[in-house]
């Protein structure tokens, strides 16, 4: 029930973005969400992508700085209050977040949360039959 996130450390310099972009596209890998973070000097990119291994592999190629982390999808339904129960059910189970960033799939009223959480294999093993709905990697990278 894990996925895997791919992070790029970039100069906060015109056109970086693009150049990310540009490489994932030409190598016909599909962005399915992401995340940028910046400071003055530098930013991190997270990304969803349809091929992580792909896009890694192309990535550190064209010589940039890139890592794989593991993270979960959750689905989330796409209505007030939605986000709120998953939130108090990790809570509930004692797990911390570091970052999170969102999604719309492509059902109809669900939402897609990715969690980057401490202690990954417990957090699966917790939420797996909770109330809690985590997505597998094929579902992920095909939305």
């Amino acid at each position: 029930m894990k996925i895997q996130e791919i992070s790029v450390f970039l100069e906060n310099k015109s056109g970086r973005l693009a150049q990310v972009t540009r490489i994932l596209g030409t190598n016909r890998i599909n962005i399915r969400a992401l995340s940028l973070a910046d400071t003055a000097d530098f930013g991190i990119l997270r990304l969803i992508v349809n091929e992580p291994a792909k896009a890694l592999a192309v990535l550190r190629e064209a010589g940039l700085t890139v890592r794989a982390t593991e993270v979960i999808a959750v689905e989330v339904t796409d209505q007030p209050g939605g986000l709120a129960g998953v939130l108090q059910e990790l809570e509930a189970k004692g797990i911390n977040i570091e970052y999170m960033y969102a999604f719309v799939g492509k059902a109809e009223e669900k939402a897609i949360v990715i969690f980057r959480v401490e202690e990954i294999e417990r957090a699966v093993e917790l939420l797996t039959g909770s109330r809690v709905h985590l997505l597998p990697e094929s579902k992920v990278y095909q939305i």
